[in-house]
């Protein structure tokens, strides 16, 4: 769901919150061994906030639909699969963010792992079985696989190599389409930036030297490879309400940063930079769109 996103940068504002508190680079250093406060504060905190999120939809969101017996829905054609995408973003995202935390708390690399996957996808699949007790969504099988596929990305690549060579990145710009239909697609930046599908791009963020393993490229560049889509104003292709949507599916090639990857020996950066490591880094990009058309951008975000 669109509210994913912001979800995880409510966490991502508690876990910096967390370290901002202290001005001592030492203690923003991750423990060499477990330490106990630290983790248990961590797991308070995650805990604490998932609880009272899936509260707070219960009261503010799902309150306001007609509430049904449990049902599933195939919705897998919708929005060109934007929304699906959203949802592996988000479990990726809660499990790497949930990993890193332990991680400065001394928790073993096993414990990140378990951990970080069961916050993220614990997380989305109540969120899905609230969904299948309203009348207006019910439980999509597709979200579900795409929460499993972005825990998988995380973990697997955590199994296969010790750390994350494949970066999975958001970006977006305003569109048209939000005026046109703001009820559905955000009315304003901050509605927009979580509800309009016209101006997500998501990324797949390849470190170069991690499989490369060249001295002629720097150590945080990264080949970045996107997914986005143009022209919706519905989920629905064939809805009656919008009949001539121009609804096109965009491909786009470009470069990107690692920011973890940036050498530091300052802890407060090294933190800072985890935290936005989410974002893609703007460069230009080349995009091929399903029309077959392709364009230069200078500058793409």
């Amino acid at each position: 769901m669109k509210w994913c996103i912001g979800y995880i940068i409510v966490l991502v504002s508690v876990s910096s919150s967390l370290f901002s508190q202290s001005q001592l680079n030492r203690f923003l250093k991750p423990s060499d061994t477990l330490n106990t406060s630290r983790r248990n504060a961590i797991v308070i905190s995650e805990t604490s906030l998932a609880a009272i999120t899936l509260v707070g939809l219960d009261q503010l969101w799902y309150s306001d639909y007609p509430r049904s017996k449990f049902r599933t829905i195939n919705d897998s054609d919708e929005w060109l699969q934007m929304d699906k995408i959203g949802h592996v973003f988000s479990s990726y995202q809660l499990g790497r963010l949930s990993a890193n935390t332990l991680n400065w708390a001394g928790v073993s690399k096993k414990g990140q792992i378990i951990y970080g996957s069961s916050l993220g996808l614990g997380f989305l699949t109540a969120v899905e079985v609230m969904d299948g007790f309203s009348e207006e969504w019910g439980f999509s099988w597709a979200d579900m696989a795409a929460n499993a596929l972005g825990t998988g990305l995380f973990a697997g690549q955590e199994l296969l190599w010790q750390e994350q060579r494949i970066l999975l990145k958001y970006s977006f710009h305003r569109t048209r389409f939000a005026e046109q239909r703001p009820d559905k697609l955000g009315n304003g930046l901050t509605e927009e930036f979580l509800k309009d599908y016209n101006g997500q791009t998501y990324w797949l963020s390849a470190n170069i030297n991690a499989f490369l393993k060249t001295d002629y490229i720097p150590n945080w560049l990264n080949l970045a490879f996107g997914y986005g889509a143009d022209g919706m104003l519905s989920g629905d292709a064939n809805d009656p309400l919008f009949p001539n949507q121009n609804r096109t599916r965009q491909y786009y090639l470009s470069l990107d940063i690692d920011l973890s990857r940036i050498k530091t020996k300052s802890n407060v950066l090294k933190t800072i930079f985890d935290v936005f490591n989410v974002i893609k880094v703007p460069f230009p990009a080349l995009e091929l769109n399903s029309l077959g058309r392709a364009k230069l951008h200078y500058f793409y975000f």
